[in-house]
């Protein structure tokens, strides 16, 4: 990476500010691209104030670039399924039409686990068939088909499908379960909680985007993890790590999901469509195609990056309730009716 002149789009976001300065420790020169600026951007960053959705704005930030990580994205937590469909489609059609048109060497786009909605059979590889469930899903489903038809433009594009990401400063629906754990409320799982989730530290994301970068020609990867487990023992783990009252208690799977559904259409509750789709249910993948492919190697298990990302909390809360992130992952939530249920457990 050394010297390779590299284009961020979602700079100012928790994945595309990490990303950015993993790229700097490895001599890259940065280039960020938001709606708007990170006050704890490096400073030899130069940052391009745009938004994805304008073609112009899109060629203007690629001018000179090597190397793109498309990681702009509107997240489920927004709950706005036209601004999503805006900027995860048409936004990544016009990213790719600016990488084609400036000849940048390598284009990676960061797609999602939601591509595959609630699956039928555990592990998915990356031939398991895409049926997204919800919203956001479809959307990210639709930036990958679009990747493949600029693969036949002769664009080398290649995908990274992480599962969700976790890691220190990674917040949205994360603080929420942090900041009850951190009260001693409950923690509630669906059905039994035996579910298999496999989770994604950004880090490990990060060196394998960066991997993918480098290797030549376009491929799919899924990431994620080598070492997981249950929802209910990920989330015990992190409850015996804070060493209070909380604990983990199982609620009925049906009425919670549909409460999750009624709650998010009336808009008084963070978990969105997807939340709702696959948090009762199981979702790991095979990441052979991945360490093989790439040379690369998870570092952190689960339950390794849960204590990471609570203890990070408990350290960094009195700065994060105080100052808004610029992103939705770098920011607190509000938690509307979850303020009564966790009450309820």
């Amino acid at each position: 990476m050394r010297d390779r002149e590299v284009l961020i789009t979602g700079g100012s976001g928790y994945y595309g500010l990490l990303m950015i300065r993993r790229l700097i420790e490895r001599g890259a020169k940065c280039k960020s691209f938001d709606l708007v600026p990170a006050d704890d951007r490096p400073e030899e960053v130069k940052f391009f104030q745009g938004d994805v959705r304008y073609l112009e704005a899109v060629k203007e930030a690629s001018a000179g670039v090597d190397i793109v990580f498309h990681n702009v994205a509107h997240v489920p937590l927004t709950k706005d399924k036209e601004l999503s469909e805006s900027v995860n489609i048409p936004g990544t059609r016009n990213l790719l039409e600016a990488a084609l048109t400036q000849k940048v060497r390598k284009v990676v786009y960061t797609s999602s686990s939601a591509v595959f909605g609630a699956v039928k059979s555990n592990p998915v590889t990356e031939d398991t068939v895409l049926t997204p469930g919800e919203a956001y899903g479809r959307a990210k489903y639709e930036g990958e088909k679009l990747c493949l038809a600029y693969r036949d433009k002769g664009l080398n594009v290649s995908i990274i499908r992480p599962l969700t990401i976790m890691g220190h400063g990674r917040l949205s629906i994360f603080q929420i379960l942090f900041e009850w754990i951190r009260e001693g409320r409950n923690v509630p799982v669906l059905g039994k909680g035996d579910n298999v989730y496999q989770f994604v530290h950004a880090d490990d994301l990060a060196q394998a985007c960066i991997l993918a970068a480098l290797r030549p020609g376009g491929e799919t990867y899924n990431c994620g993890t080598d070492r997981f487990g249950t929802m209910r023992a990920s989330l015990q783990q992190v409850c015996d790590h804070a060493g209070n009252a909380s604990k983990v208690i199982s609620v009925p799977m049906a009425p919670a999901v549909w409460g999750m559904k009624i709650s998010t259409a009336l808009g008084i509750s963070p978990p969105g469509a997807y939340h709702a789709l696959t948090y009762g249910r199981s979702l790991y993948f095979d990441i052979t195609k991945t360490k093989t492919g790439l040379g690369w190697q998870p570092k952190y298990s689960n339950n390794e990056m849960f204590a990471q990302s609570r203890d990070w909390y408990l350290e960094n809360r009195e700065a994060v309730l105080r100052s808004p992130g610029p992103s939705h992952h770098r920011s607190a939530v509000k938690q509307g009716v979850l303020n009564i249920v966790k009450r309820l457990l």
